[in-house]
């Protein structure tokens, strides 16, 4: 891609539980699902200890996905001669989109209430959308931040 970037714009999903949050919660189901489990074997009821343990490991896969989801960020890129939108991860990167500058528009999805529910790039039939990680609020303002940028790459202005 070309040296002189316009725009270059990484997303990141927001996670709202931190690594000790997450702890913090772990520990709690855990022994939450001890004291039941004792009290069903007391009980006599055997298998539904294995079944809370089972409840536990779904929730800290369930936190584990998530985690690994929030290191897949989205990159947006515009320069004088293209659009470039690639997800990017610790181990690879990938072209999702690319296109002339010149030809490429944004377009935005709006509801009843003037709230953005979708910014796309499109450009000849084929569109994309982007910054599907951000809020309706944000993402409002990536799409009149994107539009400017673009603008000014067609310009040629810095």
């Amino acid at each position: 891609m070309d040296s002189l970037l316009y725009m270059d714009a990484t997303i990141t999903p927001n996670r709202s539980l931190s690594q000790r949050g997450f702890v913090v919660l772990i520990s709690v189901v855990t022994f939450f699902n001890v004291l039941a489990a004792l009290a069903f074997l007391r009980m006599g009821a055997v298998f539904v200890p294995l079944f809370l343990g089972l409840d536990v490991a779904a929730v800290a896969a369930a936190f584990a996905a998530s985690y690994a989801a929030a290191k897949r960020v989205e990159r947006v890129q515009v320069t004088a001669h293209a659009v470039r939108v690639s997800e990017e991860t610790p181990r690879f990167t990938r072209v999702l989109w690319e296109s002339p500058t010149a030809f490429t528009r944004v377009w935005r999805e709006v509801d009843e209430d003037d709230v953005v529910q979708e910014v796309r790039l499109s450009l000849s039939g084929r569109h994309t959308a982007v910054a599907r990680a951000l809020s309706p609020v944000e993402r409002a303002d990536f799409a009149r931040a994107l539009e400017r940028a673009i603008y000014a790459a067609r310009s040629g202005r810095v």
